[in-house]
């Protein structure tokens, strides 16, 4: 049976989605999942990453990655750093398959430019909400349902100490591609 990590994923969109088609699947976080179905590592993805993965799905946190963040990036530059050595033990980890997700950031000047960037109405969300995709041995999701009504929603939430968490779900129509493309 294939296994999956998805690294920095509270909610288990993308883990329940891989799990449904049969995959080992466990998320990790260091939230507690919001899912109560599948299987989640609570604590640092450095613990678990070398447990022999097939697949890494990462969502590593943007707050200090993020171009839409510019204006405080001379205030963070320690915070920055670490974000990008984070990303870095992502993508060099030692599993055959990666796919790192993340907004438009600085990953794409300081690491390297994205292998695609997709779009939630390309999935069957009628959201806009630039998302990332770093590849390594893993093809370039295709659109599954162009949808029309493309709302920027996500950039729009009300303030509030949640907001993050609302705005850092993965898609569920983006989940079942990667399970279906990926899987």
């Amino acid at each position: 049976m294939p296994r999956l990590l998805v690294a920095c994923e509270f909610s288990g969109r993308v883990r329940d989605a891989f799990a449904v088609k049969g995959w080992d699947a466990w998320s990790c976080d260091l939230l507690p999942s919001e899912s109560e179905r599948g299987k989640h590592y609570q604590g640092p993805v450095e613990d678990i990453i070398n447990q022999h993965w097939d697949l890494l799905i990462a969502h590593p946190p943007c707050t200090h990655l993020a171009v839409s963040g510019a204006r405080w990036f001379k205030d963070k530059q320690a915070e920055q750093q670490a974000a990008l050595d984070f990303v870095r033990i992502l993508l060099n980890a030692p599993v055959e398959c990666i796919a790192l997700e993340n907004p438009v950031s600085i990953i794409s000047s300081r690491i390297r430019k994205p292998d695609q960037i997709i779009q939630p109405w390309q999935f069957g969300h009628g959201e806009t909400k630039a998302t990332c995709l770093w590849l390594k041995n893993l093809p370039i999701l295709r659109p599954t349902n162009i949808v029309e009504g493309r709302e920027n929603n996500v950039h729009r939430m009300s303030p509030g100490p949640n907001r993050w968490k609302e705005r850092s779900r993965t898609y569920s129509g983006i989940a079942q591609a990667m399970a279906s493309q990926w899987g």
